[in-house]
C-alpha cells in the first residue's frame, strides 16, 4: 500500500521556522520525484518544491526560492521541507507528492504525481 504521510505543520508568527516532513511507503522511492504543494483557502494548488532522491537535485518555485530548502534521507525515505522566514502568506495545507520519473513532464503540475498525502496545516501569523 502506497503511503505519504505528512506531519510538522502548525501555527507560527511571521518570521518563524517550521520543518515539515513526508514519510514514504508502498514503492520505490529512487524512482520517484517527490514533491511539495500547497492549497490556500479559494487557490489553486500550488507546487513549491520537488527533488530527486537519487541526486538531490531540486526545484523551487520563486514564491519560496531562498526560504525553503527541501532535502532528503534517502535510508528512512523520508523528504523534508524546511521553511524559514514565513510569511502570511504561506499559510495553507501542505501536501507531499510523489511521482514516477518515467511519466513527470513538469514538476510543478499537480496531476503529473500520482500519489499524495493527506496534508497538513501551515498558519503563519502577522
Amino acid at each position: 500500500e502506497v503511503q505519504l504521510v505528512e506531519s510538522g505543520g502548525g501555527l507560527v508568527q511571521t518570521g518563524g521556522s517550521l520543518r515539515l516532513s513526508c514519510v514514504a511507503s508502498g514503492f520505490p522511492f529512487d524512482d520517484y520525484a517527490i514533491a511539495w504543494f500547497r492549497q490556500a483557502p479559494g487557490k489553486e494548488r500550488e507546487g513549491i518544491s520537488c527533488i530527486d532522491p537519487t541526486d538531490d537535485s531540486t526545484y523551487y518555485a520563486d514564491s519560496v526560492k531562498g526560504r525553503f530548502t527541501i532535502s532528503s534521507d534517502n535510508a528512512k525515505n523520508i523528504v523534508y521541507l524546511q521553511m524559514n522566514n514565513l510569511k502570511p502568506e504561506d499559510t495553507a495545507v501542505y501536501y507531499c507528492a510523489a511521482g514516477s520519473w518515467e511519466s513527470i513532464q513538469l514538476v510543478n503540475v499537480a496531476h503529473e504525481y500520482d500519489y499524495w498525502g493527506q496534508g497538513t496545516q501551515v498558519t503563519v501569523s502577522s
